[in-house]
């Protein structure tokens, strides 16, 4: 039963959708060679990213992972710009110096994507200082997956938040898998239970449900912003497809069809749909005109991606250290 109100519950359907369609566009434009090297597709886990991020504020920061694009949209994070970034294009959020697993805008309070597995907690959890000592009342997410569950720079964050009372609600996204590595192979407990350990609350949760989603994030967020400090929120959801894009022709078999499919039975775009409706909020036609426009803002983006200017070779180390920004004199210079 859908007890969100119309417009959220519109919303999480729109950028869900988004998400998909979005991960979807990219495949293709791998497969064709318009995007150099591999995508990790977050096809499945949409529900994560969306329902975490509807509950946070415009100040409050994100930061991602390796399998990030759904968090940057999630966000607020424009297609557009990010497709023009996956192509290399001056005009990608980076200026097309940091591909897929780079991708940030600090105006949204996406301080960044990170290919280094885990390295997104210490970058939350020094925002998150910054807001206490402001006395701020604003949030810092980082999200990681449970391939970080071992990583030390993890363990290290969340023994930091966790002393310092900070406000960071750690996010888990737990699709049970590091590469090909089943998380039973690599832990004895689950994720959440880790949280006990350092002195703070540790919970799991449906990931395929947005609603279940939103309503625990809303809840961590709530107790961070009045003092409360960090939270360790694991959600339970499943990649559909491999590790990166380049998996498809790898004829791995780590996974069976079968638990593929039984995963895809619970998809969380169409139980969303399908709920929206049952609750009298939306009628078929709805999600079609919904579905309709995610795929107009796409339209529009790949186009935009692939007649944007390439990066002019004589700008190759802007932007590479503090000394090569443009307009930012160089070190000594007076």
């Amino acid at each position: 039963m859908v007890k969100l109100k119309k417009d959220l519950a519109e919303h999480l359907y729109h950028r869900m959708r988004l998400i998909r369609r979005f991960e979807e566009t990219i495949v293709k434009l791998v497969d064709n060679n318009e995007i150099a090297g591999v995508c990790h597709e977050y096809v499945g886990q949409e529900a994560v990213a969306t329902g975490v991020c509807a509950a946070l504020r415009p100040d409050d920061v994100i930061t991602s992972t390796h399998r990030g694009h759904g968090h940057i949209i999630a966000k607020g994070g424009k297609v557009r710009y990010m497709l023009a970034e996956l192509l290399g294009r001056s005009t990608g959020y980076n200026k097309g110096r940091g591909g897929s697993m780079h991708i940030a805008d600090v105006s949204l309070g996406i301080y960044g994507a990170n290919g280094i597995v885990g390295a997104g907690a210490p970058m939350a959890c020094g925002a998150a200082y910054r807001f206490k000592r402001a006395a701020s009342d604003r949030v810092a997410v980082p999200f990681f997956g449970d391939g970080a569950i071992n990583q030390g720079v993890l363990h290290e964050s969340l023994n930091l938040a966790a002393i310092w009372n900070l406000p960071v609600v750690f996010v888990c996204e737990n699709n049970l898998y590091a590469i090909t590595t089943p998380l039973r192979n690599s832990s004895k407990v689950q994720p959440h239970e880790r949280a006990v350990a350092y002195g703070m609350p540790g919970e799991v949760f449906d990931g395929m449900d947005v609603e279940a989603v939103y309503d625990a994030t809303a809840a961590a967020v709530k107790r961070a912003r009045a003092g409360g400090g960090p939270t360790f929120l694991e959600f339970r959801t499943y990649r559909y497809f491999g590790h990166f894009t380049a998996e498809r022709f790898m004829k791995t078999s780590y996974r069976t069809k079968a638990e593929i499919d039984e995963w895809r039975l619970r998809d969380p775009i169409d139980t969303w749909g399908r709920r929206m409706i049952e609750a009298g909020l939306w009628t078929e036609a709805d999600r079609e005109a919904a579905n309709r426009t995610v795929e107009q803002e796409l339209d529009e983006a790949v186009p935009f991606a692939r007649e944007s200017p390439w990066p002019d070779p004589s700008t190759a180390l802007d932007y590479m250290y503090s000394t090569t920004y443009p307009d930012t004199p160089a070190r000594g210079a007076e």
